[in-house]
């Protein structure tokens, strides 16, 4: 123990040993003693020396150390005495202040000790995860060096390190739960780890978004004070940047949770904007970056417009909009604002509308374009605010042809007003202004107002300017050409290169795909003397980007060129290049273009970012355009007269096949729309002609069951009339009654008599709906199915009338058989008969009655069985009326059908054949321009393909 006492306090009796020894010694205590009190003295012992000795302790003691991480996980204070030690040897960054005459070879010295000893660290990625396990200790002098040592680690191994604990168990999710450490110190830390972690790794970034990291991220925002907060709010958006930067899967994750929603209290700043903090704009700084990634325009078009939309319902754009009209901003601030206002509005109708209506709170109001614009064309501005405008009016211009529509007609003489400043008028005065970035950025402007609409650049023909008193208004396409072509004051204030170069662009732009605004152009007798002048001269590298453009302005005039004026005709245009220029020369001098270092710089991106003024030369639309016409400019120059005037003929031939074939593909598409929707008309009513062939057998199987029924009454009837013959004989041997007896009797008679005659009056009934029932059955008999059924239905219901006629003749015969009976009884009253005949007579009197009593029952059962049946009939009848006008429509809509089916093949038939004439025309006219040496584009051939594709689906359809 005094041994270590000695190390620690530098006192020790005799000579002092070498750092070096004395770490040897203290890695042998570390590996040999037996008691845990000793280890965590060397341990510790270890510690004190590691910065010092920081080569010596790394060589020597890292094997010593990661056996205590693993042996003594029990106690805590070793571990993080090994941990500090650990971190002191593998971390890079000096804490104690250096001389400012230091070396920088021991920084980087530095440097690479600590990237080597991450190396033997991490050779055995078991060691990494034994780290891992040890976060998951709560104890604090465990945990925080923890936290600090796998931080130094990513920085100096980050891809090693973050491969391991992707394949790590629950790795990320041991580092997230730092996040939710009551402590804020391992909190913090825990913030800069993930920082490292998430560096350029997506899949990482998915597993932490998906961890919840965007929730407890937000939340420690608002808690730290949104964007009044400290450096923890800042390392949280610098997490969330590295988050949401360039993985669009953890962009559509945050949009879906509803968190942009929750960006746009940071942005609510009060009215007093005096006294910000450093740190207060830093995290603003951050915070409009976050909102950038969200709608950058490298996204994918179909998530930035999702973005921007949420952007603009949650109110997160009318906050933005807030921040730039107010007062005592921080410049920085203010154009981070404005680039961020830009690309939330860029290629957005919705956000571009209300971006217009946007007016600043100044007396009287004025829009917030005007304002902007105000700011580009002041030469007093900062340069950056100046380039964040001209990036806002392009974005709020972009795909937007009604803005573009809105800015034109402000220079327009009918809309001007001459009581308040317009964004026109503004950018008039920057094209003409003595500041060259001024015309720069105006011209550019003023080009993106007419980018791809030919309507406003035929509308700003009409664009008048007075120039001076007591000379009449020129042009604005004069004016610009004035301005490059003569020689006084304006040319020498526009003879910088940046002026020129802009006033060319707008040019260029203005009058491509626009052969009125060519035409209006080569009016100007001085200018195309001018170009060939420019681009004839050997001039310094600074102006052969001008000779550049003025050869693509010149290529433009041949191009688009509509042969209107005599004088400037395409021929005359390239016999003047030929003779003046050189056709080689002029094409070289207009590929220069493109090789220019500040052209392939703008190309990249559409924000207009440069480190100077002077370097502002290009526009990102423009590089476009400049791509666009190149190739077909120089194959314009080289083309002959002869070989122009074939290509047109070709050209006019073509088109007109192209349009003829365009007319029979429409007109064919129209038939095939029309058949498929006659295809499904017939297909739905054939099922609804299945759907009917079904209920009629549902309906004769009903009627089936209906006769089954009538057999059985009919056996059931046959054989009560057998019994009531029986019973008829039996009655007419009875010689005599008794006195009570034919009192009952004559009861009976006169009861079957009433109901005899109420049968009558059911049978006439019955009898006068059987008639009706047979006139409807003959005005049903032609229908197309259940004709057969009614005639057997009406054989029925006749055989159940006769039977019915025949039981009350039956009834009559026993009416009069009873009244005979009743006659001789009153004759023979008086007459005695035996006793045992007197007994016969009553049983079979008896009898009878009872025969008697069961065939009333029986007719009354009958009598409900024919009634039913009866209404049963009526609405089959209803229903077979129905059912046979369904198929007598039917019917005749298939044959229609059938009829148009016939004539459109007819029609398609003839089709065909004219378009195998016009196939073999077009083949014809493609061979003789490939002997004459040009090159036929296949685009027809595809079209010949896709009509045979065509016409092969309807044959089969057909079939």
């Amino acid at each position: 123990m005094n041994f270590f006492r000695g190390v620690i306090s530098g006192q020790a009796a005799g000579p002092q040993p070498s750092g070096a020894e004395t770490i040897q010694k203290l890695c042998d205590r570390v590996a040999s003693s037996t008691l845990l009190e000793d280890r965590r003295d060397a341990v510790r012992a270890l510690k004190s020396l590691s910065k010092k000795y920081r080569m010596e302790v790394g060589t020597q003691a890292m094997d010593h150390l990661i056996n205590i991480l693993q042996t003594d996980r029990s106690d805590s204070e070793i571990l993080g005495y090994a941990l500090d030690t650990l971190y002191n040897v593998i971390c890079n960054d000096e804490e104690e202040e250096q001389d400012e005459s230091e070396d920088e070879n021991a920084q980087k010295q530095a440097d690479d000790l600590g990237l080597q000893f991450t190396d033997t660290f991490v050779q055995d990625p078991e060691h990494v995860t034994l780290l891992l396990t040890l976060l998951e200790e709560f104890d604090f002098h465990v945990r925080w060096p923890g936290v600090k040592l796998l931080t130094a680690l990513l920085k100096n191994q980050g891809p090693q390190i973050q491969g391991i604990i992707l394949v790590s168990p629950m790795g990320v999710s041991r580092l997230m739960d730092l996040l939710a450490d009551s402590r804020e110190v391992i909190r913090n830390d825990g913030l800069l780890l993930l920082q490292q972690l998430t560096k350029g790794n997506a899949a990482i970034q998915k597993i932490v978004a998906f961890e919840n990291a965007f929730e407890r991220l937000l939340d420690i925002i608002t808690e730290e004070g949104s964007s009044d907060g400290g450096i923890v709010v800042e390392d949280c958006l610098l997490l969330l940047l590295n988050l949401l930067k360039n993985n669009s899967s953890n962009q559509n994750f945050f949009k879906e949770g509803s968190y942009i929603q929750r960006m746009k209290p940071w942005f609510e700043v009060g009215d007093d904007n005096s006294g910000w903090s450093a740190q207060k704009v830093t995290n603003l700084h951050l915070m409009l970056q976050l909102v950038r990634v969200m709608v950058s325009p490298v996204n994918s078009p179909g998530a930035t417009a999702s973005c921007q939309k949420s952007m603009f319902q949650c109110g997160l754009l009318q906050q933005l909009c807030t921040i730039l009209m107010a007062t005592g901003v921080p410049a920085d601030i203010l154009t981070e604002t404005i680039n961020t206002v830009s690309e939330v509005i860029r290629g957005s109708q919705v956000n571009q509308d209300y971006f217009a209506s946007v007016n600043a709170p100044s007396n009287p109001p004025r829009p917030a374009i005007v304002v902007l614009l105000m700011s580009m064309v002041n030469e007093r501005q900062p340069f950056v605010l100046r380039c964040a405008v001209l990036y806002c009016f392009q974005c709020f211009l972009y795909k937007n042809q009604k803005g573009q529509g809105e800015i034109v007609a402000t220079l327009l003489p009918s809309t001007i007003d001459a009581n308040s400043i317009s964004a026109g008028q503004l950018l008039c005065g920057g094209l003409f202004s003595a500041d060259s970035l001024s015309n720069w950025c105006a011209a550019v402007a003023l080009a993106h107002a007419l980018q791809d609409n030919l309507t406003q650049k035929e509308q700003l023909l009409r664009v008048q300017l007075a120039t001076s008193l007591g000379k009449p208004p020129v042009s604005l396409l004069q004016q610009c050409t004035n301005i490059l072509s003569q020689g006084d004051k304006i040319v020498r204030r526009g003879s910088k290169v940046q002026t020129r170069v802009g006033l060319l662009m707008l040019l260029c732009t203005w009058i491509s795909n626009c052969p009125i605004a060519v035409t209006h152009f080569l009016h100007n007798q001085e200018n195309v003397p001018f170009l060939t002048a420019q681009i004839s001269e050997n001039l310094g590298e600074d102006e052969r980007l001008v000779q550049g453009l003025c050869a693509l302005l010149l290529g433009i005039c041949i191009y688009y060129n509509d042969n209107s004026l005599e004088n400037y005709t395409k021929e005359k245009l390239k016999q003047l290049i030929e003779k003046r220029i050189g056709k080689e020369n002029f094409v070289e001098k207009l590929c220069f273009i493109t090789k220019h270092e500040l052209y392939s710089r703008a190309a990249q991106k559409p924000q207009p970012v440069f480190p100077s003024p002077e370097q502002m030369l290009f526009d990102h639309e423009f590089t476009k355009l400049v791509k666009e016409l190149e190739g077909v400019i120089t194959k314009a120059v080289h083309k002959s007269s002869e070989e122009e005037k074939k290509e047109e003929e070709v050209k006019k031939t073509l088109e007109q096949h192209d349009n003829i074939v365009t007319q029979y593909k429409e007109l064919i598409r129209e038939q095939d729309a029309q058949l498929q929707e006659l295809k499904e008309q017939v297909a739905c009513m054939t099922s609804q002609n299945e759907q009917l062939q079904a209920t009629i057998t549902q309906q004769q199987s009903q009627i089936q069951q209906h006769k089954d029924q009538y057999n059985i009454l009919k056996l059931k009837l046959a054989k009560e009339n057998q019994g009531q013959s029986n019973s008829q004989g039996d009655g007419s041997q009875v010689n005599g009654l008794q006195t009570e007896e034919l009192t009952q009797l004559r009861e009976e008679v006169e009861e079957l008599r009433k109901q005899h005659s109420l049968l009558q009056t059911q049978l006439g009934d019955k009898d006068a709906l059987i008639s009706s029932l047979k006139s409807g059955a003959a005005q049903t008999a032609e229908g197309p199915a259940g004709g057969s059924d009614n005639t057997e239905l009406l054989q029925e219901l006749e055989a159940l009338r006769s039977q019915v006629q025949s039981q009350s003749t039956e009834i009559g015969q026993l009416k009069m058989e009873r009244q005979d009976l009743l006659r001789r009884a009153e004759v023979g009253c008086s007459d005695t008969l035996p006793s045992s005949d007197s007994s016969l007579d009553a049983a079979k009197m008896a009898e009878l009655e009872s025969r008697l009593g069961a065939q009333t029952s029986e007719m009354e059962r009958l009598k409900a069985e024919v009634k039913n049946l009866s209404e049963s009939r009526a609405e089959l009848e209803k229903r077979l009326d129905s059912t046979t006008s369904t198929v007598a429509i039917l019917q005749t809509e298939k044959e229609k059908l059938q009829t148009d089916v016939q004539e459109s093949k007819k029609e398609q038939d003839d089709l065909l054949m004219l378009l195998a004439d016009q196939d073999q025309k077009i083949t014809n006219l493609k061979k003789r321009l490939k002997e004459l040496g040009e090159t036929v584009e296949d685009e027809d051939d595809l079209d010949t393909r896709d009509q045979t594709d065509d016409d092969d689906e309807e044959d089969e359809d057909e079939d």
